[in-house]
């Protein structure tokens, strides 16, 4: 099968479109045909082998994951013995980001568990744009930001995969938006329903007089004592990825933030694929859409990978296997 495999760290000049062998499912795995996948941070994470943590657990030198790529989308090809939900010929999508990437493939294996039907109306490309990201904005807004009706909220990288997401969902609950990215993303976050449009280049959003109730941010490179100002008393301020040494500043000083200022900083942890099945109720009930950038072949990879370090991609960059 084709597959693009990371040699070693670096640029996305290390990514080589390559035959390697298909792989077996495992008794409780499926044999994944993949016709789409994204590219997330996690992705470009291991890619630049940055921060140094993924080295301690991915090889300090030489990658152990060759095979990047979290979300995929595509058709059960085979089953496991011990699989029970699955079968050939189901269409599923999801994140294997805890089970050893591989989405930049022909195929992939994946656990029976980490996988979702996916709704027949759902492309294969809306579906691979979804997992990781739809979890991280589930999970930052409902789970942990205990997102409220009537609240003012605030999205910092709003026009990203995860901030898409979330702005669709916020509206759901009936809260006033005000987005933070570039200037080339605005007029799109718009039409997707903010209230108010920051551009990140002219403008810093914890300077200004304005507060908010609840700041959901993807970015994460200011001081705690930053966005703490940002904040209305007893307000929450939720991170989902960004600079480790701010969110490690994050994580020290929220108990002082909290106790000093009654401002609340809370870090999501990921869990993926849990809320698969809700992203489906939004899809199907014509409430959320993925904004796509894209697709990309699968020999077009450092290419996408390229526009992600940019950061002026819109919405999720696709790849499809065709």
């Amino acid at each position: 099968m084709k597959a693009v495999v990371m040699g070693s760290y670096g640029t996305p000049d290390v990514l080589e479109l390559r035959d390697v062998p298909k792989p077996t499912p495992k008794a409780r795995e499926v044999l994944v045909r993949v016709h789409a996948a994204s590219v997330n941070d996690w992705d470009w994470g291991l890619l630049q082998g940055a921060p140094f943590v993924i080295r301690m657990s991915n090889g300090l030198f030489t990658p152990k994951v060759k095979i990047i790529g979290c979300d995929i989308a595509g058709r059960v090809e085979a089953v496991g013995g011990d699989v029970k939900t699955l079968q050939p010929g189901d269409e599923v999508y999801g994140d294997l980001s805890m089970s050893g990437f591989g989405a930049f493939a022909e195929y992939a294996c994946a656990p029976e568990a980490s996988l979702a039907h996916k709704p027949a109306r759902m492309t294969f490309e809306q579906a691979a744009a979804i997992p990781q990201a739809g979890m991280l904005a589930v999970q930052g807004l409902i789970d942990v930001g205990r997102i409220q009706s009537g609240q003012t909220l605030l999205l910092n990288g709003a026009g990203g995969g995860v901030g898409t997401f979330a702005l669709q969902m916020a509206k759901l609950h009936d809260v006033e938006v005000t987005v933070v990215d570039k200037p080339g993303k605005l007029d799109m976050l718009r039409a997707m329903g903010a209230d108010h449009v920051i551009d990140y280049l002219k403008e810093d959003f914890t300077k200004r007089r304005k507060a908010y109730d609840l700041i959901l941010d993807v970015k994460t490179n200011r001081s705690p004592f930053a966005y703490a100002r940002a904040l209305n008393p007893d307000g929450t301020y939720v991170t989902v990825g960004g600079s480790t040494p701010r969110l490690l500043q994050a994580l020290v000083l929220r108990p002082v933030l909290s106790r000093l200022y009654h401002k609340h900083m809370r870090i999501v942890t990921l869990k993926p694929n849990k809320d698969l099945a809700y992203m489906n109720e939004l899809f199907e009930a014509g409430k959320m859409a993925p904004v796509i950038e894209g697709p990309y072949k699968l020999a077009e990879v450092p290419q996408a990978f390229r526009l992600f370090g940019t950061g002026n991609h819109k919405g999720k960059i696709i790849v499809t296997m065709a």
